[in-house]
Order: C-alpha cells, then structure tokens, then sequence
C-alpha cells in the first residue's frame, strides 16, 4: 500500500481508512505509514513494533508531539470509506482515522520547506493497540521500550472531539460483583436460593446512585457508576448458584484508581467484588505554559474529556497533553460512523497555524 502525502486531507482520510487496521492487523497501515514518512526527508523515523515515530531535529526551544492511533475497531460493514453530502463515512473515520491523516499532511506540508516553517520541534507518533486491552496499547510499549522517543512541551493527542479542546480525562475501572446463591431443581425451586435474583438489591443500588460532579481547571467532569454485564445460570431446568455483575466507574481525575476503588466498595458495601481493569485519569493541566499557549492559539475554551485516552500516560509521564481533533466522540464505534470534511480541514488549518506560529 502506498499513501500519497500531497493530496488533500480528506483524500488522504479516504485512503487511510480503506486500509483495514482493525486492533492487532494495522502492520500494512504501519508499512505505509512508514514508507511516507521516510519518504519526505528531513525526518527521523523509528518504529517498534507498529508504532511509527517520526521527528524533527531543528533546534527548536520547545517540542510539541501530535499522537494517534493507528487501529480502529472491528469493521461493520462500513468499507470501503464514502461520501456523502459532506461528510466522509467509514469504519474509523471519526476514530481516528482523520486525525491520522490530519498528522500525516503536517508532516508532508512542513517537509516541502525542510522544517524552516515550525516554531517547534515536532514529534508524530502513530501507534497500535488502543482500542483493546491496556497491555496491548502500543504506546504504552513505546513508554517502557523507548522513553526519550516522546520527550515533548506538549502532547496532543488527535482523538475525536469535534474540534474542540478537550483537557485531561476520566479515570476508569471494573469490578466484578459475585452474588451467590444455592443450585436447586426449578421444579423445587423452594429448596434453593436464586443468585440473579439476589442480585437485584446491587441493581438497585446501581440505579439510584447519585453522579458527582467535579469542577477542575474550569472543566466539569461527570461520574458514572453502571452495571455493564451480567452473567448467571447453569441451565434451563436450575436454580442459579452464582451470579455475576461487571460494574463500571468512570470517575474525575481528582481520584486516583485507590480512592475511586475505596468509594466503590463503600458505595458496595455487603457485596463481595474483585477489581478487573482500571487506570487513572488525567487532571486538566491548563496551567501549564504549553497547554495555556495551545488553548490560547485556538481560541476555545477547553471542556472536559469524558472518557479515558492516552493523554493520561502523558501526564503521568509529567508531559502536559491535550485532546484535540477533527473527529466526533459521539460517533465513534458507530456502524454508521462518519467525519464531517469540514472539521477536517478546519483542524489541519488550526494545528499549522499554531506549529508554524512563534509565540
């Protein structure tokens, strides 16, 4: 496969997307993405694995770094990509594909005039795995594999947000709830104890929890405490013995993962439960220099992200990183997904306008 950098950006959307990258298949995406890159000149481009970096070495004072992921979910009858009545349809359009694209015409654009147009160094890194388990994540592997690789100022992370700034993100985790109960024969059903009935008093519990929200930096974060999966039963002639009920809890980043486990289990009490998957947040970090420049360069007031994205490795990394991108969160996942060409370009044309502008 081959990318042609020099087209427009929806072009090259429509080209990236029609590369099937599904988590865990995005190698010939990688290739290609590759291939391009080193193909510009003027670049150093490393990979691990099928993580692409590239990166600018002009002296620069500071250093801002655009990430996006290269695989989408499982495809749904949704390739190859369309258009229609301005709005370009596809599996992973919205996420990510348009903010990949989006990277890739910087990268070319900044190229033809050998860097001397950027008032920062820039770093673009394209990476795997992210729309799976958190040990796949491809960045993830670049943090323990190749640290100084994302060094930055800043990092923008070009996840969808319809084109507005959105500042750190949810913490999230699971836990599974094991209700018990006692096997019995239906026909006596009195001689056992039914495990998904017991279970109602925790759904109940679920469905009058009471949301918090937070305000940080400006930006209100919304919780949420939901059952998410529930699983029980032996067969159609037998009281169920065991029942269980995966919750989820996206919480604000003024909690780690500790203390949201902690108001988990309090908020469960008389429930026995095991935590499953969690990773912690990110606080908006719109204080720092960087981040406050990048906002200022916009133009928009930042909102929260609801959501976990990989802004909160940065963070943890002590690297201010922001969400900002052409796609649409709403849409993502969606069988029906879709980029508006619109916020394409709008976002190509904000991104150059602030790499190429001295503050």
């Amino acid at each position: 496969m081959h990318l042609d950098l020099s087209v427009p950006a929806t072009e090259l959307t429509r080209a990236v997307v029609d590369i099937p990258s599904e988590s865990g298949a995005e190698a010939v995406l990688a290739d290609a993405v590759e291939e391009a890159l080193a193909g510009l000149g003027g670049l150093r481009v490393d990979r691990d694995g099928d993580a692409v970096v590239a990166r600018t070495d002009l002296g620069r004072a500071t250093r801002v770094l655009l990430a996006g992921h290269l695989d989408t979910v499982p495809i749904a009858d949704n390739l190859p990509s369309r258009v229609v009545g301005g709005r370009l349809y596809g599996c992973g359009t919205s996420d990510m594909q348009a903010g990949v694209a989006v990277m890739l015409r910087l990268a070319a654009v900044f190229a033809t005039s050998a860097g001397s147009g950027l008032a920062h160094d820039v770093t673009w890194v394209f990476y795997d795995n992210e729309e799976v388990d958190a040990v796949r994540n491809g960045l993830r592997r670049l943090v323990a594999n190749h640290r100084d690789w994302l060094d930055a100022d800043l990092a923008l992370l070009l996840e969808p947000t319809a084109g507005e700034i959105e500042a750190g993100c949810q913490g999230t985790l699971r836990v599974v709830v094991t209700v018990p109960g006692h096997r019995a024969h239906s026909a006596r059903a009195w001689l056992g104890e039914n495990a998904i009935h017991r279970a109602a008093p925790l759904l109940e519990r679920l469905g009058s929890y009471r949301t918090r929200t937070v305000v940080i930096d400006g930006c209100t974060y919304r919780e949420g405490l939901n059952a998410v999966r529930i699983s029980g039963g032996v067969a159609g002639n037998i009281i169920p013995d065991a029942c269980e009920v995966v919750v989820n809890y996206r919480f604000a980043p003024d909690r780690d993962v500790s203390q949201a486990l902690d108001h988990v289990r309090e908020t469960l009490d008389g429930f026995t439960l095991e935590l499953a998957d969690s990773a912690d947040g990110a606080l908006p970090g719109l204080t720092a220099p960087a981040a406050a420049a990048f906002v200022q360069a916009v133009g928009r007031k930042p909102v929260a992200k609801y959501g976990w994205t990989d802004v909160a490795r940065f963070a943890a990394l002590g690297i201010p990183a922001l969400n900002y991108g052409p796609g649409d969160p709403n849409l993502a996942h969606t069988r029906d997904e879709y980029v508006e060409i619109e916020r394409i370009d709008a976002a190509e044309d904000v991104l150059h306008r602030y790499l190429a502008t001295e503050k």
